[in-house]
């Protein structure tokens, strides 16, 4: 049975020396609309203390100049990021992380960067026989009625461009590439069997992971690492906005894509192998507020920082989109009450979690890895649930002692016992 997904093809542009300047333009006149947008929105925030919508803000700046320098489905877009990046970083303030600033202007001293520039139904025209994309451009921009940028692209071998629902222009590396979003129609997997797992996400343990007999830790240690590292290389630079900045911060991003990636795809194959076919992830997304009064919660200085910089929900849609390929299930499930539960006997009690790593069961008389036993219990929330009956009398060894795998220098996860020691 085939279904239908979304999926994003990266190509190079092969005229890229005839394209290059129309292209130019189009991402400074991104960064230009950006930073009108970034003004307009700081002068309504002084005025009335609030932050205004992207359906307001484009109502608004529709009439301004810079606005049809691009395709209007296009300059919609920059001012929706605009909107995305204020809401972020008004949830992590709002979270406890007083470090976090408000979206800059696009703008390195008199030069404006090169923004992405997305093309939706109306600003592109797709030729997929000769390999080839018709991007509008804006009305302030065009020579003619007619004009146009044509680019011939290369998507590599075996890849076919089709369906396509969006195109982006991204500027990396010194050369403009494009993204093409397209619909695209995949078998469905067949599931690998009958069997259920649990997935306790965490800060120390990135993940934890519970079969019902077996138990796998993932520790975090790497990501922890990237992220106060290039936190502290990037406090040296003088301008947050600088070129050194910002190539700090791709970096790191590039760095926590791939062990995300890296981590999701282990997992799954782990799941795979075992027969799996339903996984249940803890979902955190009220992991920052108080579940009694909504209030923002507090992890202390350096938990807090891990927490803003950990991808819990990105990471969750890896492990269902490459769960999916394998024909697993993979469902989000509430956390409530799992890391205070003890996943055996059922004993409730906020004690008995007596350390971050240490679950002490006084109804059991025994102790297992606290997250081990809350990925146990999220792990009984997958329907259908195992029954009790089958967990009865089963060695509890493997919550006390599970099996670690770490994130190594080849960028991939191993047994620890296979780690050589990663360098920095």
């Amino acid at each position: 049975m085939a279904k239908q997904v979304i999926r994003t093809f990266t190509a190079g542009v092969r005229n890229h020396r005839q394209v290059c300047g129309d292209l130019d333009s189009l991402g400074f006149a991104a960064s230009k609309l950006w930073n009108v947008g970034r003004w307009t929105v700081a002068r309504i925030w002084d005025e009335t203390g609030t932050i205004p919508a992207d359906g307001p803000l484009k109502a608004y700046l529709k009439s301004h100049e810079r606005y049809a320098d691009l395709n209007a489905q296009s300059s919609q877009k920059v001012l929706e990021e605009l909107s995305e990046a204020f809401d972020s970083w008004y949830g992590h303030r709002r979270n406890g992380n007083k470090n976090a600033n408000p979206p800059g202007y696009r703008k390195h001293g008199d030069e404006h960067p090169r923004s992405t520039v997305t093309f939706k139904a109306d600003g592109f025209t797709h030729d997929a026989t000769n390999n080839r994309v018709r991007l509008s451009k804006g009305r302030n921009l065009k020579e003619h009625r007619s004009d146009f940028i044509l680019c011939k692209y290369d998507a590599g071998p075996n890849v076919t461009v089709e369906n396509v629902q969006q195109v982006r222009a991204v500027y990396e590396r010194g050369e403009w590439r494009l993204h093409f979003i397209c619909r695209v129609e995949v078998a469905e997997a067949e599931s690998p069997g009958d069997g259920t797992a649990g997935i306790d996400l965490g800060i120390c343990n990135f993940a934890a992971v519970s079969f019902g007999d077996e138990s796998l830790l993932y520790p975090g240690g790497a990501l922890k690492e990237d992220n106060y590292y290039f936190s502290k290389e990037r406090a040296k630079t003088d301008d947050s906005a600088s070129r050194e900045a910002q190539r700090l911060d791709r970096k790191r991003s590039e760095r926590q894509t791939h062990f995300l990636h890296a981590l999701s795809k282990d997992i799954v194959e782990e799941c795979a192998a075992r027969g799996v076919g339903h996984v249940a992830v803890g979902d955190l997304g009220g992991i920052r507020e108080d579940g009694e009064t909504g209030d923002a919660r507090s992890w202390g200085t350096h938990g807090n920082l891990d927490l803003h910089g950990w991808a819990f929900d990105r990471f969750a849609s890896m492990l269902e989109y490459k769960g999916e390929q394998h024909g697993i299930d993979v469902g989000r499930v509430s956390e409530r009450g799992t890391s205070k539960t003890c996943c055996v006997c059922g004993a409730e009690d906020d004690r008995q979690r007596v350390e971050r790593g240490l679950y002490v069961c006084e109804a059991c008389d025994d102790a297992y890895n606290a997250d081990c036993n809350g990925a146990e219990n999220i792990r009984k929330q997958v329907p259908p649930s195992p029954s009790d009956s089958a967990s009865e009398d089963r060695s509890t060894g493997w919550l006390a002692q599970p099996a670690v795998r770490l994130f190594d220098r080849s960028g991939a996860f191993a047994p620890q016992e296979q780690v050589v020691d990663r360098e920095p």
